[in-house]
């Protein structure tokens, strides 16, 4: 029996990165023999076990046949005969094809480490079209390292898209896949990858509209509205702000494919158009609440935090209550950051100075501070109560524009 440390852990230790999760292959044995030796059996497609005192994953070598459409259409078999490099053969990408032995030596069949240093993601043999699922992992990996896909790579995802394989990936995974990538460092590689290989389309056809669409130069000098999102998705990474404002950030400017034609390329009403098609795709992908709630409040209302300049106290609170930001102020604060992620998404204002966030933080603020509980017990008619405490609200955020500077006021 040989045992094989393989996949990202390989990877990352000869990218220099920090190696989180640990693999391995058994080559050699058999079920009764992992048994035997105390392997605590938790796989229930091919034999996977847990290590009996790190817990880690041991899998028996094996070669998988494709069966049938999507992510789980597939055989496997695991027996002593299967060797290292026929498991390493049914892998993905030859980076994630390279296994280190327990002397620390590099078993490299299909030549991972040259394409490492090349930075080029290439798959390892054409079973990499049996599963749809590799088009979505090889995009997260771009989004990940920033490489380029080797172009025999693109080709095949182009004819898997073409043949309906994505057609018969779970929402889940796919969502699975996507919320990763937009944790990356650059999440616009895992979506550019997807469209020239035809697959945005298909999958997430929303943000595939955007692409070709055009903005106002003055406003929007990269001008496309697709580049546009893909520039804001990436300044919410470079800010490290968590998933929600990430999704909130993608989605922000869905409705700019659906403005009439007639208000091109201002997109006025842009705002309310994005909400349909923002919760048809949460749907669709069962996106967490969470990440759809923020992000319907962002498409709704991104605009006006834009113009905070121009807008009387009484709107604000208004917009505090469309957005129920005086009962969840946090989430408010949240969409605060993806706004601001939109402003400096932009061709050469990248770091342009956004006051709108701290101006609506402090009226906020303001606002909260209004003690509802005392006005109600000092008022002697319950009717009252509600319009005495919005009042109360409106000089409260009034007193704090004013304090703010003049260009807020």
């Amino acid at each position: 029996m040989q045992i094989y440390l393989v996949g990202g852990a390989v990877r990352d230790r000869l990218l220099g990165l920090p190696v989180k999760d640990r693999d391995w292959v058994v080559v050699g044995a058999s079920v009764e023999a992992m048994l035997k030796q105390g392997y605590k059996p938790v796989g229930k497609d091919f034999p996977v076990f847990l290590h009996p005192r790190s817990h880690e994953e041991y899998a028996l070598a094996r070669t998988e046949r494709k069966t049938g459409k999507g992510y789980h259409g597939f055989a496997f078999h695991a027996d002593e005969s299967v060797t290292l490099e026929q498991d390493l053969a049914r892998r993905d990408l030859t980076i994630n094809a390279i296994a280190e032995d327990e002397q620390g030596r590099v078993i490299d069949p299909y030549h991972g480490q040259q394409d490492l240093r090349a930075g080029i993601l290439r798959h390892v043999s054409p079973a990499f079209a049996e599963d749809p699922v590799r088009i979505l992992r090889l995009a997260r990996f771009a989004a990940r390292f920033g490489f380029s896909v080797a172009p025999q790579t693109m080709q095949l995802m182009q004819n898997m898209v073409a043949a309906g394989e994505v057609d018969a990936l779970v929402a889940e995974r796919v969502w699975q896949e996507m919320a990763k990538a937009l944790m990356e460092d650059n999440p616009s590689r895992f979506f550019l990858v997807l469209r020239e290989c035809g697959a945005l389309q298909r999958i997430l056809p929303e943000i595939d509209a955007l692409f070709g669409v055009p903005q106002r130069a003055d406003y929007h000098p990269e001008i496309d509205t697709g580049d546009h999102v893909m520039r804001v998705i990436d300044m919410a990474a470079s800010m490290q702000q968590p998933l929600a404002v990430r999704f909130a950030a993608l989605t922000h400017d869905l409705g700019k494919a659906l403005t009439p034609a007639d208000v091109l390329p201002r997109h006025i009403g842009h705002e309310h158009h994005g909400e349909k098609p923002l919760l048809a795709l949460c749907e669709r992908l069962r996106v967490p609440a969470e990440c759809r709630d923020l992000a319907r409040i962002t498409v709704l209302n991104h605009t006006k935090i834009h113009g905070t300049a121009q807008m009387k106290p009484a709107t604000i609170l208004r917009l505090f209550k469309d957005c129920d930001a005086l009962r969840r102020p946090d989430r408010f604060r949240q969409m605060l950051c993806a706004v601001l992620t939109d402003a400096r998404g932009r061709l050469h204002f990248e770091d342009c100075a956004y006051p709108q966030v701290e101006w609506m933080e402090e009226m906020l603020r303001a606002a909260l501070e209004v003690d509802a509980g005392a006005i109600a017990r000092n008022c002697d008619d319950p009717r009252q109560i509600p319009a005495q405490v919005e009042a109360a609200r409106v000089a409260a955020i009034t007193r704090a524009r004013q304090a703010l500077p003049s260009s807020a006021a």
